[in-house]
């Protein structure tokens, strides 16, 4: 699968299947969508490509007020190529790209940018400036440019429609069971393990540290986690992702991870962690000592979680 950063490094001659959205999550919802994607495509011979965006665009018009993220880029770009996406455009959503019109925006987009021959969009999509584009102005469009147009309705699981914003809802409230259905899959969050503090080790259990670029997760606490990339089969693990209230003001996310009964140089592998289990919320302790025992507490809770629920140790 080809990146692009960017519709400028992404302009082809080749014409190309075209869906457009955030794509938070990648959960079953869009999986549908793109394997409707993939069918349609192969049958017209032509490669199947996303457009999303970075920032969120919910995010560039009010960061404060918009949703948490559900996965990191990283994490994003490697579910839709699991999904067999040829290409993904990462275009930088800013004032200049949220002021083009509707029309323009299918012009220099759809059309000149990215030589679409067809286009798929969630029955919900709008597009352009103040959201003034909707599927009837994109109908109207394909037949002044001659590209195909179709929407997928939104789908369901039972009674609850299968959207980010369900994602999201689960994973606040730790639900990591209702949150695998959705997404068709355990929730996880993958990254280089970079140097930390140390404090970690200072106190007994070293972990593993892991950067997180968006400071706003729909998940966050302590939890019995698998670590994949460190061997041949997942580890057992604890983790804290979150702001450590205890000995970090900056209010920076940080995912750590200790890994029982593992010891080895895992300095700057991509590794992933798997959630398995919420053990408890964040909290903020008056003292080290107090945070250690915490700790301990954690990490015998996760054994526990692993053993009863017949994981390996």
């Amino acid at each position: 699968m080809r990146v692009f950063r960017g519709l400028s490094n992404a302009r082809s001659k080749t014409p190309c299947a075209l869906t457009i959205g955030n794509f938070d999550g990648v959960h079953r919802g869009h999986q549908m969508l793109l394997a409707h994607m993939r069918e349609q495509a192969q049958q017209r011979g032509l490669p199947v490509c996303v457009m999303t965006f970075e920032p969120h665009p919910r995010e560039f018009f009010n960061a404060a007020s918009a949703p948490p993220r559900i996965a990191l880029l990283r994490d994003k770009l490697e579910a839709l190529r699991l999904c067999g996406v040829n290409q993904v455009i990462v275009e930088p959503f800013n004032a200049t790209f949220a002021s083009q019109a509707a029309a323009t925006f299918i012009e220099r987009v759809i059309v000149q940018g990215l030589n679409t021959r067809w286009l798929l969009v969630g029955d919900d999509f709008r597009y352009g400036a103040k959201r003034a584009g909707d599927f009837a102005t994109l109908q109207t469009a394909s037949k002044q440019y001659g590209f195909e147009v179709e929407k997928i309705a939104t789908i369901t699981n039972g009674n609850l429609r299968i959207s980010s914003s369900a994602v999201r809802a689960a994973l606040l409230t730790g639900d990591l069971a209702s949150a695998g259905v959705l997404l068709g899959r355990a929730y996880m969050i993958s990254g280089h393990v970079i140097h930390g503090s140390k404090l970690g080790r200072e106190l007994g259990f070293p972990t593993l540290n892991f950067r997180i670029a968006s400071q706003r997760l729909a998940l966050s606490g302590i939890f019995a986690v698998r670590v994949h990339g460190l061997a041949a089969n997942p580890l057992p693990a604890v983790a804290s992702l979150g702001i450590r209230p205890t000995v970090d003001d900056s209010g920076r996310t940080l995912l750590e991870a200790h890994v029982l009964d593992w010891q080895g140089d895992a300095y700057g592998k991509l590794v992933r962690i798997e959630f398995l289990k919420k053990l408890r919320g964040e909290e903020k302790y008056d003292d080290l000592a107090t945070l250690r025992a915490a700790i301990a507490r954690d990490v015998d809770n996760a054994r526990t979680f692993f053993i009863s629920s017949d994981q390996k140790l």
